[in-house]
């Protein structure tokens, strides 16, 4: 079918559906393929309970149903991209295409959404990611959200491998990029850390080749070295907390959370180009004796969501947003699904930090609880997956790093961390094979009066327990 046409029938459509289970009524429903499922199979199961049209893959069961509701397309993921990426040209501000951001990195995604749809929803009517949806399938179903009022679009878009933000880009078509960072994750995919700068850096490579713009946080020589290399001269907006002359408070039992001290007027007054001339990054804005800096008082656990605000910020900045109201919009923000959470239990203070680990973010998460003061700090970690043949020596340098911080108590969790204990577990070092195990461990073995910090990659599912604790 004719993208103009499926578009006409969209935009009948309440929404776009790709479960059959949560049609509500008037949905466009794609019967999408995976490994183990075959959404074409319940596409008629859709328009019995309420949805408008079905879009299938040609030849299957649903076409000769003689429903005329049913849609048949050559495949159904590249015409619900195709779909998207019409929705997006087409969806006007000002008689203009929607202005849209894209999102990418190997840690503080979907913090850093969070954080600058917040900002921008100071001033716009802001539609960002829903959750994580920022895979093929979430990317489009992103943009498909996009509503008649919206004014700025926030899209996040993941990667595990090569080519998938390559793909993600053309689909979203950002007009304005931020990478958060670039680190050692989905080496299984992506095969080495320069294969990882390759992958995200594809959203630098859209931008440069279509006039697009990239927030940059100049602090990071990875994330400058690579805008450098696409902009020697061009639209690059630079932040960061050195070179805004920023400062990130000391958290404490009674001030558990990031704090951050910013200068009144945290402008981007210096280009890349100038930037990235020596190995140094120099600041940009270096407060006068005497001046008054602003302070933010946040709702995130560890220091290093610093980047992630300052980001924010820069991103609210640029369209307009008043320091004092990005400010307040970040204080106002509430972390949850066990993202950068504090929480204050009858026994503990818990850094919940459970949604996924790698070794960047394991490293950053322990970096933290180092500079938290504390009378006693415990670590559960469980294993970071997908780091191929590097998961080895990875997990051995965590095992390292966190033997010397010398902690009241260390539990590990996973096959990981148990080769990398190689059969010797020193004293202050509990290892289990499942969070199921070491929560019933904790269950007869209560910590109590602690900092502890929960972290782990989603598949081992550290989140079990924190009812112990």
């Amino acid at each position: 079918m004719d993208i103009r046409n499926l578009y006409s029938l969209f935009r009948e459509c309440s929404r776009v559906a790709t479960d059959s289970r949560a049609i509500e009524g008037g949905e466009m429903f794609f019967g999408l393929k995976g490994e183990n499922f075959d959404g074409n199979e319940y596409a008629l199961k859709a328009l019995e309970k309420g949805a408008r049209y079905a879009v299938v893959d040609e030849g299957t069961a649903a076409t000769s149903s003689g429903d005329d509701r049913v849609v048949p397309v050559p495949d159904t993921l590249q015409a619900l991209q195709a779909l998207a990426r019409h929705h997006r040209e087409n969806t006007l501000v000002d008689g203009h295409p929607i202005t849209v951001i894209g999102l990418t990195g190997t840690n503080g995604k979907t913090t850093t959404k969070e954080l600058i749809t917040r900002v921008l929803s100071m001033k716009y009517k802001v539609t960002s990611t829903q959750g994580n949806l920022n895979n093929d399938i979430g990317v489009p179903l992103s943009v498909l959200s996009i509503g008649d009022d919206s004014e700025i679009a926030v899209i996040e878009m993941g990667a595990s491998h090569p080519d998938d933000i390559e793909k993600l880009v053309k689909v979203c078509e950002p007009d304005y990029g931020l990478i958060t960072n670039v680190g050692r994750a989905h080496l299984l995919g992506f095969g080495s850390f320069e294969g990882v700068k390759r992958a995200k850096g594809k959203l630098y490579d859209y931008l440069a080749a279509h006039g697009g713009k990239a927030f940059v946080n100049v602090d990071d020589p990875d994330l400058t070295a690579m805008a450098a290399e696409r902009w020697p001269v061009g639209p690059v907006i630079p932040y960061g907390i050195d070179h805004w002359g920023a400062i990130v408070l000391p958290s404490s039992a009674e001030h558990p959370y990031l704090r951050m001290a910013i200068p009144p007027v945290p402008e981007p007054l210096v280009p890349v180009p100038e930037l990235v001339e020596g190995p140094e990054v120099r600041l940009a804005h270096q407060p006068d004796q005497g001046e008054t800096l602003l302070e933010v008082e946040t709702h995130l656990a560890g220091a290093y969501n610093a980047t992630n605000v300052a980001a924010a910020i820069a991103v609210g900045l640029r369209f307009g947003v008043t320091l004092e109201e990005a400010i307040e919009a970040v204080e106002s923000y509430i972390p949850k699904n066990n993202r950068s959470q504090m929480e204050k239990t009858e026994r503990n203070i818990l850094i919940k930090d459970a949604y996924n680990a790698n070794p960047t973010s394991m490293t950053a998460a322990l970096a933290n609880l180092g500079m938290v003061e504390a009378e006693r700090k415990v670590a559960l970690l469980g294993d970071m997956r997908e780091l191929g043949y590097e998961s080895l020596s990875e997990h051995v340098k965590i095992l390292d790093k966190v033997l010397s911080m010398r902690l009241d108590l260390v539990c590990l969790v996973g096959e990981e961390f148990g080769k990398a204990l190689n059969g010797s577990i020193p004293e202050s070092v509990k290892w289990f094979p499942t969070s199921d195990d070491l929560a019933s461990w904790l269950g007869d073995n209560p910590v109590s009066g602690a900092t502890v910090l929960v972290k782990g990659s989603r598949g081992i599912q550290m989140e079990r327990t924190l009812p112990e604790l």
